[in-house]
């Protein structure tokens, strides 16, 4: 399981759509957490208006040479971009053999029935984990941290950061290979929690746990970490290249998010399908985040179809750091290698050191 979509940013209904469980909530421009100014709002709507009916304002500024893979990386190489924003989902984990959610055959929905659930959804939310914790916490011994290594597309991610490049990382995964791959903790924001920290359920305590609890984890009924919604007011402004990789785009808050940058910043989507063109209705509301590839208005949007790591690899070679990624990932799977033969896997790959919970009757059931 690579995604999870705390306190803070009010009750959110989470819901799974596409590929991999994101969460369903209201618009992030209503909630108090986001501390937007009215000011701000506006000029959000006056966006939308503007990109989705043409009404008002003078026609974005291009700034990509082409509309291609080769365009986004010599802007990449550019002056003109400082601050890279990446965008995550279960698709850049699925090569580290992490289940996506809904992949016929494969997905974890599809790989739930011995669980004995009432549906699919179930083991994710809130309200049945209180009563019943067991299958989570049996299925979570099968994605327990430190049986996977990072992707070639979260070690491109980390070069980002070495480049001095990565503004941040928003991921919705919960498996913790961006901390694995070196991103620094003040680079990422983990939107749906993860297996890295864990505290009691009850918001009077917050005590912290060993990882047997797992609760650091946003179920589908809990709010988002008030972290997504402090950081995203300046990152989404600052952004200069806003690069989305292995998410379906179809749920909030993320969708809304791409939305958020400004008129003229470049939009790449690496997956494996093209993603996030919602009707203008949508666009209007705030919903969307009407990303436009195909049309003879489209200005700023490319789209690379096909796994991550290639598209990754693939942007590295045009930027003429492939020998250099392929080097930082022979090095770190090595050096995760090592660890693992010295003291085990569960120290191989971080998060924290207590092992998973016993099967059966022995789980523990969190306070609540």
């Amino acid at each position: 399981m690579a995604e999870a979509d705390g306190t803070g940013g009010g009750q959110r209904q989470r819901r799974v759509l596409g590929d991999e469980a994101e969460r369903d909530a209201e618009s992030p421009g209503s909630d108090p957490e986001l501390g937007a100014s009215g000011d701000s709002d506006m000029e959000l709507l006056r966006s939308l208006l503007s990109r989705t009916l043409g009404l008002g304002g003078e026609k974005p500024e291009k700034v990509l040479e082409e509309l291609t893979l080769e365009g986004v990386s010599r802007f990449l190489q550019s002056e003109r971009c400082k601050n890279v924003v990446c965008m995550v989902g279960a698709g850049i984990s699925t090569s580290a053999g992490i289940p996506d959610f809904r992949s016929p055959g494969t997905g974890l929905y599809s790989n739930l029935q011995s669980y004995d659930l009432p549906y699919p959804e179930a083991i994710f939310e809130i309200s049945f984990f209180k009563e019943h914790p067991e299958p989570f916490f049996a299925l979570a011994r099968e994605l327990y941290p430190g049986q996977f290594k990072p992707t070639l597309c979260h070690y491109f991610m980390r070069l980002l950061q070495d480049k001095g490049l990565l503004l941040r990382c928003y991921t919705q995964n919960i498996d913790t290979l961006e901390r694995v791959a070196g991103l620094e903790p003040e680079r990422l924001v983990e939107a749906h929690g993860s297996f890295f920290t864990s505290h009691c359920l009850r918001p009077g305590c917050r005590r912290q746990y060993g990882l047997p609890w797992m609760r650091d984890i946003v179920f589908f009924g809990e709010s988002l970490p008030s972290r997504f919604f402090t950081l995203l007011q300046s990152d989404f402004q600052q952004v200069d290249l806003l690069i989305i990789m292995g998410t379906s785009l179809q749920v909030q808050p993320f969708a809304s998010l791409v939305s958020r940058v400004p008129t003229n910043t470049p939009r790449l989507l690496i997956n494996k399908e093209k993603t996030g063109q919602s009707d203008p209705l949508m666009s209007l509301m705030g919903f969307g985040c009407g990303m436009d590839f195909d049309s003879d208005k489209a200005y700023r949007d490319v789209a690379w179809l096909g796994e991550c790591d290639k598209g990754c690899l693939e942007l590295a070679e045009l930027l003429g750091w492939k020998k250099e990624l392929e080097e930082l990932v022979r090095k770190e799977h090595a050096a995760i290698d090592a660890k693992a033969i010295q003291g085990g896997k569960g120290k191989a790959v971080g998060g924290s050191q207590d092992p998973p919970p016993p099967s059966g009757g022995g789980t523990e059931t969190p306070p609540h």
